[in-house]
C-alpha cells in the first residue's frame, strides 16, 4: 500500500494532509492521483465515502497558481449540499498554499452576495450547474483560464436533468484543458459524455465490494402494502440512532414519514419539492440527531455526508443494482459495522434476481413472520433542536449562541449539541430534558446584543 509521500505531492501538502488526519491513501487516491497530477484526463468510479473529494481536491489544489487570481478549477456537483462539502474539504486541502480563493455557487441563495464575490477573483469554483450557468450568462463568471473541470457525482447530475446544462457549461471551457470525472455508477449517457468531452482518459475504477465489508445484509419478502409496518417492526428491533429508509418517488417518501410519526416514531421526508429552508432544517435535525428516520429519494440523499448510519432500508428494491450498491454504501462507514436490509413484494422479485446474477450469489432472506411479530417500540430522539431568526449574515457565531445558553448560570454545555449556522438561521441541538429551559433562556437572553426570535425546528 503506497503513502501520500510516494505518489509524488509537494512538502507542504503532505504536512498539511498530516495535520488533517490523513494517514493513508484509500484506493481511488492511490489510482487518480498520479494521472491527475500529471495532467490527464481521468474517469473515476466510485461510491460516496471512498475519498473522491481528495482525490481529485488534492490535484487541483497543488496545480494551481496563486498569483493567477483567475479561476482555474470548477467543480460541478448535483445538489447544494454536496456542493458546500466539497467547498469545505477543498478550503482545508488549500490550507497548504497561500492565499487562495475558493467559492461555492449555488442556488437556492441570492445571487446577489455571490456576484460580489466573483467580482473581488477566485481560483476554484464549486457549484451546482444551473447557477453557473446564470453566472456564465451575467458575465460575472468566465471560464476561458480553466484549467481544470470536475464534473463530481456526473450519473446523478445527468439523473437530475442537468446533462443541457453540463453540456453548455463545458462549451464555455477552453478546448485545452483537464476533465476529471467521478460518478459512482457508468450507464450509457455517461459513456457519450466521457467520449465527446474527455482526451484520453485513464480509466480508474474501485471494487464497491471492497468498501463494503463492514455491511451485513439482509432481505424480506412482502405483500404489497406492508411496507411501513416492516419499517416500523425493523425499527423496533433494532433501535438505530439513525436511519435512511429509501424510497422510489416524493409522495412515497410523504406518506411513509406520515404513518411512521403516527405510530410514534420520529421521522422526516426529504425530497426534490422540499424548499431550500425546509430542506436545510430537515437536514440539520437528521444530522444533529433530533430526528431519527429520514425518509428519502435516491437524488435527494446523494451528497448526504451523515458520518454514522447503523441502519439503511430499502423501503422497496432500487431500481437495478448500481444504486443499491450506492444505497447500501452509505452505511458501514470508517470501520463501523452496518446493516442494510430490502422489503421486496413478490412482483418485485425480478430486481433481486438482477442483483444476485450481477454478484454471482444468492441473496440472504430473513424470516418475515418473525420480523412482523416484533412489538412497536417507537425510538425517542435524543436531542431536539431550536431555530433562531439570525445566521451568518448576522454576524451570529456558534460561540455567541453557546454563551447565550450557558453563561450566568444558564445549562451545563454538556446539554447542548451540533450547531448549524446558515446565511439567516442558525440551528442548535440540545438535550431533550432541557429543550424547554433552552428556549426560555433564549426567548429572554440577548444573542450579539440583539433580541432574535427562537422556535422548535
Amino acid at each position: 500500500m503506497p503513502s501520500f509521500s510516494e505518489l509524488g505531492l509537494s512538502r507542504p501538502m503532505l504536512e498539511n494532509l498530516s495535520r488533517l488526519g490523513f494517514e493513508s491513501p484509500t484506493p481511488i487516491q492511490i489510482g487518480a492521483l498520479p494521472p491527475a497530477l500529471k495532467g490527464s484526463d481521468l474517469i473515476a468510479m466510485a461510491q460516496t465515502g471512498s475519498g473522491k473529494t481528495a482525490a481529485f481536491g488534492i490535484p487541483l489544489v497543488e496545480k494551481l497558481q496563486p498569483r493567477r487570481f483567475v479561476v482555474q478549477g470548477l467543480v460541478l456537483c448535483p445538489t447544494r449540499e454536496l456542493a458546500d462539502q466539497v467547498a469545505k474539504a477543498l478550503r482545508e486541502l488549500a490550507v497548504a498554499r497561500d492565499n487562495v480563493k475558493i467559492l461555492s455557487l449555488c442556488g437556492g441563495v441570492s445571487i446577489g452576495p455571490q456576484i460580489g464575490s466573483l467580482s473581488h477573483g477566485a481560483h476554484i469554483v464549486v457549484g451546482t450547474p444551473g447557477r453557473i450557468q446564470d453566472h456564465l450568462r451575467k458575465g460575472t463568471l468566465r471560464l476561458d483560464q480553466l484549467t481544470t473541470l470536475v464534473l463530481d457525482e456526473a450519473d446523478r447530475m445527468l439523473d437530475m436533468g442537468f446533462q443541457e446544462a453540463v453540456e453548455d457549461i463545458i462549451g464555455q471551457a477552453p478546448k485545452k484543458r483537464q476533465t476529471l470525472m467521478f460518478s459512482a455508477t457508468w450507464p450509457e449517457n455517461i459513456r457519450r459524455l466521457s467520449e465527446q468531452y474527455q482526451n484520453n482518459p485513464v480509466d480508474v475504477r474501485i471494487d464497491s465490494q471492497a468498501l463494503e465489508s463492514d455491511i451485513s445484509e439482509q432481505f424480506y419478502e412482502i405483500a404489497p402494502g406492508q411496507q411501513v409496518q416492516a419499517l416500523a417492526a425493523l425499527l423496533s428491533l433494532h433501535q438505530p440512532a439513525s436511519c435512511i429508509a429509501f424510497c422510489t418517488r416524493k409522495q412515497q417518501c410523504d406518506e411513509v414519514a406520515s404513518e411512521l410519526n403516527s405510530m410514534g416514531f420520529s421521522a422526516l421526508p426529504l425530497h426534490g419539492d422540499l424548499e431550500q429552508r425546509d430542506r436545510d432544517s430537515v437536514l440539520v435535525r437528521f444530522g444533529n440527531q433530533s430526528c431519527s428516520v429520514l425518509v428519502a429519494t435516491d437524488v435527494a440523499a446523494r451528497g448526504l455526508d451523515i458520518k454514522s448510519l447503523p441502519l439503511v432500508v430499502n423501503v422497496e428494491p432500487a431500481r437495478d443494482p448500481e444504486v443499491h450498491t450506492h444505497r447500501v454504501g452509505r452505511t458501514g462507514r470508517a470501520g463501523e459495522q452496518g446493516l442494510a436490509v430490502t422489503f421486496c413484494t413478490p412482483s418485485q422479485a425480478h430486481k433481486i434476481n438482477r442483483l444476485e446474477a450481477g454478484r454471482k450469489q444468492a441473496v440472504e432472506w430473513g424470516d418475515t413472520g418473525n420480523l412482523l411479530a416484533t412489538p412497536l417500540q417507537p425510538m425517542d430522539p435524543a436531542m431536539k433542536t431550536l431555530c433562531i431568526a439570525g445566521g451568518r449574515k448576522d454576524k451570529v457565531r456558534p460561540g455567541d449562541v453557546l454563551g447565550a445558553l450557558t453563561g450566568e448560570a444558564g445549562l451545563p454545555g454538556k446539554v447542548v449539541g451540533k450547531i448549524d449556522l446558515f446565511d439567516f438561521q442558525c440551528f442548535v441541538a440540545v438535550e431533550k430534558e432541557s429543550a424547554a429551559m433552552a428556549l426560555k433562556r433564549l426567548e429572554q437572553g440577548r444573542i450579539k446584543g440583539r433580541k432574535m426570535r427562537v422556535r422548535y425546528a
